[in-house]
């Protein structure tokens, strides 16, 4: 059937970033279609409380203390993840992020740590994880990325160029690793999760986002974790190298204002 596509039974997911938000969903997406989960994140307590939830489900879980962008934090992830489970088939690079600065205000330094983060960070944990999925049954990557990486605003230029830059890190990587290993992309939009919070302070802001979408709604972790369960399962065996708008059908950014008001 169809459906059975989607079932990640007898495999094993990394996910960074699964102490909360859009991390969490995925987690939890993949565990409900069967997969075994390894939860990376900076904060122990949020990826154990992840974990829990995980074996809930009657899934296998990992929690891994994990700072993506440190070499190696990385290498302990691969290494806890085949001591403890035995395989690596799916890794779902969600960890990343920068805070919004105007573009004459973004130093060299938030530059570089913007690119390190979005970036190097994935690109060199994917180095880690391919070799151990092409020792098996071949294997997915899903890297986050941004509408900000193909919209425009004030404000995110480190963040959207980095963005960018994922988006064909992702297309390159799936040139060269096919057909072992697929590597695809989710250009996610505004999805409520704590780093949104600080934006749709109020209802007014709230309702000024919403107004730009046109689904009608911000977006759940949900929504992006059954996407990315599609690009991690063999219901996508026949794609690699995209990126995937999830964005609730915004053609355009949904700031609720101008960032430049706030002095950053």
């Amino acid at each position: 059937m169809i459906l059975d596509k989607f079932r990640l039974d007898q495999r094993v997911a990394v996910v960074t970033g699964a102490g909360r938000g859009i991390g969490r969903g995925v987690a939890l997406g993949l565990a409900e279609a069967g997969a075994d989960v390894v939860c990376a994140a900076r904060t122990g307590a949020e990826i154990d409380r992840t974990a829990a939830e995980v074996r809930a489900l009657g899934r296998r879980a990992l929690a891994v203390p994990c700072d993506v962008t440190e070499g190696g934090d990385r290498e302990r992830l691969v290494e806890a993840a085949m001591k403890e489970l035995g395989r690596i088939d799916v890794l779902v690079n969600v960890a990343g992020g920068t805070a919004p600065s105007s573009a004459l205000k973004t130093t060299e330094r938030m530059l570089a740590e913007a690119f390190h983060f979005n970036v190097s960070s994935g690109f060199l944990l994917s180095q880690l994880v391919v070799p151990h999925m092409t020792a098996g049954d071949g294997g997915s990557i899903v890297n986050i990325s941004s509408a900000m990486s193909r919209v425009v605003d004030k404000c995110f230029v480190a963040y959207g160029a980095a963005k960018a830059a994922l988006n064909h890190m992702t297309r390159l990587m799936a040139h060269e690793l096919a057909p072992e290993v697929r590597v695809n992309a989710l250009a996610v939009g505004a999805v409520e999760t704590s780093a949104l919070e600080g934006l749709i302070a109020t209802d007014e802001l709230k309702e000024r986002m919403i107004e730009k979408t046109p689904m009608g709604r911000i977006g759940l972790p949900e929504d992006v974790a059954a996407i990315a369960l599609y690009l991690a399962s063999p219901a996508s065996a026949w794609v690699t190298g995209k990126v995937f708008e999830v964005d609730g059908g915004a053609i355009g950014s949904t700031m609720p204002m101008d960032l430049t008001t706030l002095g950053i």
